[in-house]
């Protein structure tokens, strides 16, 4: 057994009686980890009376742990997210409002009938006014028909040709701002003054959708007075409405023959461009094309063409020639979202509203109107005996020129008892016809004159 102890290095019971405890510095640092909790006999007894470090808490049956901070309170938390949720909807909302009404106070736009509102600019338009309310019904109370009233045009003969601040100071009295109330905003355009009892002529768009409409009219001061406006007629395919207010002795513009413009007359236009904040602008420019058909929204319509600068606000405002007369009712603008287009502006012709405006007056809505059933060649040729003619291209099957035996290839030389001299003409003399109207006419066909008789058909 002594020899197995000594081989094996092992200590005798004698050795193992002595026990020396020696000392070793360590070679590397050593660093003292607690990996469980301690057996409960070995872990330190609370202090009751010790107070925890402000902030912080201890747990008391780890006291080795480092201290904890304590977590954030909730009522922080549930605070700042009421008030992040709080600003985004003030933000929604205010887009929102934005989007409907404009930067304009609440309220503006709602009543026009106090000066101080100042409603907004009107929606687009076609061109400009593309974008009409989505209920274009007019509610206006109307006014009863049939009135003695009516519009006439005066012939510019032996007329001064005025200066552009005489022509400003002659019909700016005449022009007056249109307000229309619809549900949620109020519409914007301009108006003429045609008779000294109350009359008014403006666009049918600007009075599209709306139940009530207002009227500011200027005096020689400068101070508005405001009218209720009731509705006497109005037709969306002409783009015309008559107005009238219970007033007398009102500034009337006169109105002249637009039959008589020529390309590049000066003209001039008064109106409430975006709204009444500029009201009675006045814009220069020259007469670009006569009786340009136009397409707006399925409907031709007739126009005069210029460069006088046009706004959204300027609908149903004067179009003015040199001689200080309304020759066309502004209406529409050329406008494109992809390209730049300036100084293309259209104006319904006086010659052509003249009738229309009459019958707004006498019946509260257009009668048919009559067509001649033909295509007409614009270029008017000279016949061998040397009168002028206009060729027929077409003739359409069951329509009045049919009817009365014309052919394609005729020479329209006569027209309701008047020589045929050009296409425009021949639109002024259908103008003054009606439907049912007997109308001779002459063409010559083949070496001869020959006479026949129009019955007017309507459209």
């Amino acid at each position: 057994m002594d020899t197995l102890w000594r081989e094996f290095q092992i200590p005798s019971p004698e050795e193992r009686r002595e026990v020396v405890l020696t000392y070793r510095p360590p070679e590397d640092e050593v660093t003292l980890r607690y990996e469980r909790p301690l057996p409960a006999c070995m872990r330190a007894k609370e202090d009751p009376f010790a107070a925890p470090a402000p902030g912080w808490k201890t747990d008391p049956a780890n006291p080795l742990n480092p201290p904890e901070k304590p977590k954030a309170h909730w009522g922080v938390r549930i605070y700042v997210g009421i008030s992040l949720l709080l600003i985004i909807c003030c933000l929604g909302v205010g887009i929102w409002y934005v989007t409907q009404y404009g930067f304009d106070l609440p309220g503006s736009g709602r009543r026009p009938d106090t000066r101080g509102d100042m409603p907004p600019w009107e929606e687009y338009y076609y061109y400009w006014d593309s974008m009409e309310p989505e209920e274009t019904e007019i509610t206006i109370p109307s006014y009863p028909k049939g009135g003695d009233t009516r519009l006439a045009l005066t012939s510019d003969e032996g007329l001064p040709v005025l200066t552009l601040k005489e022509v400003y100071d002659q019909v700016t009295p005449s022009v007056v701002a249109v307000l229309g109330r619809q549900e949620m905003y109020a519409s914007v355009g301009t108006g003429v003054i045609f008779s000294e009892d109350g009359y008014i002529l403006t666009n049918c768009h600007v009075i599209a959708g709306c139940s009530s409409c207002a009227i500011w009219i200027s005096d020689d001061y400068g101070i508005d007075q405001q009218f209720e406006a009731r509705v006497v007629g109005y037709d969306e395919d002409a783009d015309l409405a008559v107005l009238k207010v219970e007033a007398e002795g009102l500034p009337a513009a006169e109105f002249g023959i637009s039959d008589d413009l020529q390309v590049g007359d000066p003209v001039y236009a008064i109106g409430n461009p975006l709204g009444v904040e500029l009201r009675n602008t006045l814009t220069d420019g020259i007469v670009s094309a006569i009786n340009r058909d136009v397409d707006v929204d399925g409907v031709t319509m007739t126009l005069i063409q210029t460069t006088a600068a046009l706004n959204s606000g300027n609908s149903g405002g004067p179009l003015i020639n040199q001689y200080g007369q309304v020759i066309g009712i502004n209406t529409i603008k050329m406008m494109s979202e992809y390209d730049t287009i300036e100084g293309l502006g259209f104006a319904i012709p006086s010659s052509i509203a003249l009738r229309w405006v009459n019958e707004l007056i006498e019946y509260g809505k257009l009668q048919p109107q009559p067509v001649l059933g033909v295509t007409v060649n614009r270029i008017p040729e000279t016949l061998p005996d040397g009168r002028t003619g206009l060729r027929l291209e077409e003739v359409t099957e069951g329509l009045s020129g049919d009817r009365a035996g014309l052919e394609a290839g005729d020479y329209l030389t006569a027209f309701n008892g008047q020589e045929v001299l050009g296409y425009e003409q021949l639109l002024g003399l259908r103008r003054q016809l009606y439907v049912g109207d007997e109308v001779p006419v002459q063409v010559w066909r083949d070496g001869e004159y020959l006479e026949f008789t129009m019955i007017m058909m309507a459209e």
